[in-house]
């Protein structure tokens, strides 16, 4: 498989998007309905999601680059090389950017998880009031989707973290009702200089999973989505439910990164990675290399290939 290296960089290779969306916007709709779907989620079988959400939020940045992912075109090819690696099981992604990979028909026996609150803005001034402003439970079943993902960030210093909270319970109901995925991305956060952090010691993401896993009337259909930290036994210890892996934008290299990835997929309950930027801008640019790396990592056992 090609890395993105030898990809086409014809500046109107998407203007037909363009050309689609102004004639044929229900193209879309119709896409969605012809979609085939994933054979379906078994235990056994981690899963691979590839998430491609952050511009939603402002969140351009990747490494040093504050506008790795500004470049749509650039996106949507390396976005494509990714999902065409038969390893790769789906997506998780914006409205817009789960659009455009429709049109283009690179779905196609994946799994496809909405991204639902990206409210809270990179550097907002009120960034925890994280407001639902993408995907609906109603649009993702209307999409043939699996599910919907939604960030919870939970600052205890800040007002705003009650009704993001709230938020969060009445989509993971409104996704239940509909027997769809809520993929619940929990944090503890602190403000610091005016930033967001993330608390990504042990005790705070075991906190964090203790709070969110307790959100909406029902759990049924809820998993979590977590960072990888130190004492990973200790965090999948407090949670039953599935959980996949997140990559965020990490501060080792790419083998340190894989490794740390590699022991927590070991643990019982990790169902798989959902992870973006560290796979679509790898330090050598490689993403078909990348990608690949990643999915040798997963774990299938014998009785989820029969």
């Amino acid at each position: 498989m090609a890395s993105n290296r030898t990809l086409d960089d014809d500046p109107r290779r998407y203007e037909h998007l363009s050309t689609i969306r102004l004639e044929d916007p229900e193209a879309v709709a119709r896409a969605a309905k012809s979609r085939r779907r994933h054979p379906g989620l078994k235990s056994g079988r981690q899963n691979f999601i590839v998430a491609a959400d952050h511009p939603a939020r402002g969140a351009l940045a990747v490494g040093a680059d504050p506008v790795a992912m500004a470049d749509r075109r650039q996106l949507l090819d390396r976005l494509q090389i990714a999902l065409a690696n038969p390893a790769v099981d789906g997506v998780l992604a914006s409205p817009d950017i789960m659009d455009d990979l429709l049109l283009l028909g690179a779905l196609d026996g994946k799994l496809v998880f909405g991204s639902m609150n990206r409210g809270g803005l990179a550097g907002l001034v009120n960034e925890i009031d994280d407001r639902f402003t993408g995907h609906t439970a109603a649009a993702l079943a209307a999409l043939g989707a699996d599910g919907g993902k939604m960030l919870t960030r939970i600052c205890l210093g800040d007002p705003d973290t009650v009704a993001t909270l709230e938020a969060t319970a009445h989509a993971i109901d409104s996704l239940a009702e509909r027997k769809l995925i809520a993929m619940v991305e929990p944090f503890l956060s602190v403000r610091e200089n005016g930033r967001v952090r993330n608390d990504l010691s042990t005790n705070a993401v075991i906190k964090s999973i203790a709070i969110a896993e307790g959100l909406g009337s029902t759990s049924a259909y809820t998993w979590m989505k977590l960072p990888v930290v130190a004492e990973m036994e200790r965090v999948m210890a407090a949670t039953t439910m599935p959980t996949v892996l997140l990559g965020g934008d990490p501060d080792g290299t790419q083998d340190e990164v894989f490794a740390t990835w590699e022991a927590a997929l070991a643990l019982p309950g990790v169902q798989g990675l959902t992870v973006g930027r560290t796979l679509l801008y790898p330090a050598d640019g490689d993403v078909a290399g990348a990608v690949a790396t990643a999915a040798s990592l997963l774990r299938h056992t014998t009785e989820a290939s029969e």
